[in-house]
């Protein structure tokens, strides 16, 4: 919503600064009859021409980035087949990585980060353990897990899963009631 209304009054302020500055330029150059008299002389006349001028173009310039649409699209990996182009949305490839984490038991409140670097994906796992299983065995499952289910739905080379345990859950402990 910001972002519309940074727009919105860009192109306000666009739109009235060149309204004003094009008025100045035909004022100043004498194209309408104006009794506005400057006091210095022609060089006042020029420097006031090339402000307007100046402004002129930065309204323009303003005008056009206010009206031109994003073409920034949301990050992904792309790909070249011989069918065609194919773009893999980040947010898919973590969605997979997270789905592929979530079937290791042990494992809870994941989430995922990917970098795309020359040797493949690298992916980042931050979980949390539930503190009964071995620390080795659960993350090299994970590892494992999530290299092998992302790579082979993708078809991107995977290049490194790394994994992160941010914390142990702590399993409630109950006390028996004796009476």
């Amino acid at each position: 919503m910001a972002k519309i209304l940074d727009r919105l009054l860009l192109f306000v302020y666009s739109l009235s600064i060149g309204i004003l500055s094009v008025i100045a330029i035909l004022l100043l150059s004498g194209a309408i009859p104006r009794t506005l008299e400057i006091e210095n002389g022609p060089a006042a006349y020029i420097t006031a021409i090339i402000v307007a001028v100046v402004l002129f173009l930065l309204s323009i310039r303003f005008f056009y980035i206010s009206l031109r649409r994003d073409r920034a699209s949301l990050p992904s990996v792309d790909q070249r087949t011989e069918y065609g182009d194919i773009q893999i949305s980040m947010e898919t490839i973590e969605n997979l990585s997270l789905k592929a984490a979530g079937k290791v038991k042990g494992i809870r409140d994941l989430k995922s980060r990917i970098r795309v670097s020359q040797a493949g994906l690298e992916i980042t796992i931050r979980a949390v353990v539930d503190g009964e299983h071995s620390l080795p065995l659960l993350t090299t499952e994970v590892q494992r897990q999530v290299h092998d289910f992302v790579q082979e739905t993708t078809g991107i080379p995977v290049a490194d899963v790394s994994v992160y345990i941010a914390n142990l859950t702590q399993s409630p402990s109950f006390k028996s009631r004796v009476e």
